[in-house]
């Protein structure tokens, strides 16, 4: 299962409600689909902070850190498996690490990192056997994107929606910012097909499971 959100706009709060509903639902992985790039970085640390009873990140920390990287053994780099349960615990770096793996992120049209070259603007992500392209702004979708990609998923929509145009999906999970409810999604594997749906942050089903029909050989064709 992927969790999909978007729109947090600073509330660190709003994004670490998402990531331990959509965690305990079952998500392996996270598509941001931005409202502000950064809210990643910046709920890392504010969970680090947390686990470490409020106090700053210290010297100590740092060291302690630098320590546990190096004598890591090496096959303890590698990425971590996607079937195994999302990490809750932060406060090392290697917890760090391993959230970060777990995440897919976009930025925003009005964010540093949308003008830096180093920094793409959309992510092509592989569900299954589908090839998804994420967004923040639909608008920003170029004919390229449109013909490469089946499942598009995108915020700055208030309500989560599921759009099929042609053989295409466009995917959005809703506002936790900005909206009149705070809500996020599930994507997930159904047989040969995707299904999407929506939550509020208590965990109230919003829009329930649409099957995106993915597969070509689900698709009967009727020549006349």
């Amino acid at each position: 299962m992927i969790g999909v959100f978007s729109d947090t706009h600073g509330d660190l709060g709003a994004f670490d409600a998402a990531y331990e509903l959509l965690r305990a639902k079952g998500a392996r992985r996270f598509l941001f689909t931005g409202g502000r790039y950064t809210d990643l970085d910046e709920w890392v640390l504010w969970r680090r902070q947390k686990g470490r009873g409020g106090r700053e990140y210290s010297d100590a920390d740092f060291l302690a850190d630098v320590t546990q990287w190096l004598v890591a053994p090496q096959e303890g780099l590698s990425r971590t498996p996607a079937s195994r349960e999302a990490p809750s615990d932060l406060t090392s770096e290697d917890d760090r690490r391993l959230v970060m793996e777990r995440f897919v992120r976009v930025p925003e049209r009005d964010s540093l990192a949308y003008r830096d070259p180093a920094v793409a603007n959309k992510a092509m992500d592989l569900v299954g056997d589908t090839l998804c392209c994420v967004v923040h702004d639909k608008n920003d979708l170029g004919r390229d994107d449109l013909l490469n990609a089946q499942v598009f998923i995108h915020g700055k929509e208030p309500e989560p929606a599921v759009v099929q145009i042609g053989p295409r999906y466009f995917v959005t999970p809703g506002r936790l910012v900005g909206a009149a409810e705070q809500t996020c999604g599930l994507l997930e594997k159904a047989e040969r097909n995707l299904s999407f749906s929506a939550f509020r942050l208590d965990g109230h089903l919003v829009l329930p499971p649409r099957v995106l029909q993915v597969d070509s050989r689900s698709t009967k064709l009727t020549v006349k």
